[in-house]
């Protein structure tokens, strides 16, 4: 079934928020940013759910999934993203030969060249909205500006997801959770191997 023009303007809102920030917003959030009520919120996810471009657990969760149905699918192009298995130091990402499968991204939300992609392990991205389980995907760099979130090489040995701060005389890697600290590093310890450009989940909240 065809989408309305509020109801595909909704939904790319919510796949703009989900590029942005790893997640969807809150009924809040959506309702203040739209200028409507919750409940008229809600009647726009009843229909994207009808016409299956949603799902959800139960009439009442608060858990969607957003669904790759073949109407949608071919309303936008596609693109193979290879998911780096792990990162051999020294090489550049795109001649990086140990793969592990690909994901399939809308080509037009990333459009940059050699892109790659990693799965996160962990939760010490969390307040930037990434999450464990979910893959990041990267542009390929080996410098960072302050405060982006980088992929970082960390004494050729383990990549990490960080923010990266830059200091007159180190490098730190910062956390997204209080749980977990900030590390510092020589600048000769750190390489930078990408930035963050999006997050692929499975399952969102909304």
């Amino acid at each position: 079934m065809d989408l309305t023009e509020k109801q595909q303007y909704f939904l790319d809102y919510l796949k703009k928020k989900i590029h942005q920030y790893g997640k969807a917003p809150s009924l809040r959030q959506a309702a203040s940013e739209f200028g409507i009520s919750h409940t008229a919120v809600s009647q726009l996810l009843n229909q994207l759910e009808r016409k299956g471009v949603i799902a959800r657990d139960g009439h009442y969760s608060r858990t969607i999934r957003l669904c790759a149905d073949d109407h949608y699918s071919n309303q936008h192009s596609s693109r193979e993203i290879p998911v780096i298995g792990q990162i051999a130091a020294g090489l550049p990402l795109y001649a990086q030969q140990e793969w592990d499968g690909t994901v399939t991204v809308d080509s037009r939300m990333f459009r940059g060249e050699n892109l790659f992609c990693l799965k996160i392990k962990g939760q010490s991205m969390r307040n930037a909205g990434i999450l464990d389980g979910d893959y990041v995907i990267c542009e390929p760099r080996q410098y960072a500006a302050d405060g982006e979130i980088v992929v970082a090489l960390v004494h050729d040995e383990e990549a990490t997801v960080k923010r990266f701060q830059l200091h007159k005389d180190h490098i730190t890697l910062m956390p997204e959770n209080d749980d977990f600290s900030p590390m510092e590093y020589q600048f000769n310890e750190v390489m930078v191997q990408g930035k963050v450009v999006g997050v692929i989940r499975n399952r969102i909240d909304l």
